[in-house]
């Protein structure tokens, strides 16, 4: 009976006769556009120049301030100890550099380039909407305001007849990008309805029987690279409701002194937790801070996928509860 030879082991130290390089991804370039006016104005490509139908506005190697947006630490010192004691941080304002190169067929397009660039980046226009967009993702867009660098320089490496170069400078008081989708889930005490994005693995809404809800493990994802600021839609009649977040953070509405549902019957609230909003209104105007509980703390989505406790107490009625949040994101 033949025996078959079989390759004898190969030495730990020796590497691989014939090792395979991984084949790189086909990846598009990145997609990068400006608009102002709050981002209602004429949107001005600065990275679809894929021809040689000039005029246009380019943007050229060297852009900074586009990925990990910079930190304040706050620390506290001790007389006896060597060091620090780590406290807190937050995100601070992003300074961007946008090296631009305005291309003109003559000087008449160069001077229209010029004055569509600068009404764009006016800040008394409103702030402008950068957006970015690569091969394998959704938009990313990135709020600032224009500060510095379009003034003009008539130097030999800086301008000429038919086009100039300006190193624009920006600032995004909010640091964070954010995405054009927003997260939505609902809760309903009749008929549960589906997930609002196209795609997703429902995970939400859930169908709430007629009675009290009280689960201290309702999942909420929030897809972004950092915590999220939801809005919350309560349609009535709801007798009571708290919220709680993962880190025991809460915000309560008892009910009325009089007896009467914290939220009517036909009455829609909406809870805005975004900072610079933090409003409790309906869609009658009606304002319901003064019916908060006691120290309230209109709390945010962490990242990722996280469970948050709801106790609501619904009237006789159609109750509806809907969460809405945008997610934000560290880089494009």
């Amino acid at each position: 009976m033949p025996i078959p030879s079989l390759p004898g082991p190969i030495a730990p130290d020796k590497p691989n006769p014939s090792p395979r390089p991984p084949l790189p991804m086909r990846w598009a370039h990145t997609y990068v556009s400006i608009a102002g006016s709050n981002g209602a104005g004429e949107e001005i490509p600065l990275t679809g120049f894929v021809d040689r139908e000039w005029p246009a506005i380019m943007m050229r190697e060297g852009a900074t301030g586009l990925d990990m947006p910079p930190f304040e630490l706050h620390a506290d010192d001790s007389p006896n100890l060597d060091g620090s004691i780590y406290r807190s941080s937050r995100a601070t304002a992003r300074q961007i550099m946008l090296p631009l190169h305005l291309q003109g067929i003559d000087r008449r397009t160069l001077k229209e380039l010029k004055r569509k660039l600068s009404r764009a980046l006016n800040p008394r226009n409103g702030a402008c909407k950068l957006t970015f967009t690569e091969a394998d993702s959704q938009p990313r867009h990135l709020w600032c305001y224009y500060v510095d660098g379009m003034q003009g320089a008539e130097g030999v490496d800086t301008a000429g007849f038919k086009w100039c170069r300006y190193g624009i400078q920006l600032i995004a008081h909010d640091p964070w990008f954010y995405s054009p989708d927003l997260t939505v889930a609902e809760w309903t005490f009749t008929k549960g309805s589906a997930f609002l994005k196209k795609g997703a693995t429902p995970f939400l809404p859930i169908t709430i029987n007629k009675g009290v809800l009280s689960s201290e493990a309702v999942p909420v994802i929030n897809p972004g690279d950092v915590e999220a600021w939801p809005v919350w839609e309560i349609k009535g009649p709801v007798r009571s409701l708290t919220f709680t977040s993962p880190t025991g953070a809460s915000f309560a509405l008892p009910g009325r002194s009089d007896g009467q549902p914290a939220v009517a019957d036909g009455r829609t609230l909406s809870v805005d937790t975004r900072p610079g909003k933090k409003t409790l209104v309906d869609d009658r105007g009606e304002n319901y801070w003064p019916l908060l509980g006691p120290n309230p703390s209109l709390w945010s989505v962490p990242a990722g996928k996280s469970t948050v406790s709801i106790v609501l107490v619904p009237g006789a009625g159609d109750p509806r509860l809907r969460l809405t949040l945008r997610p934000r994101y560290e880089s494009y």
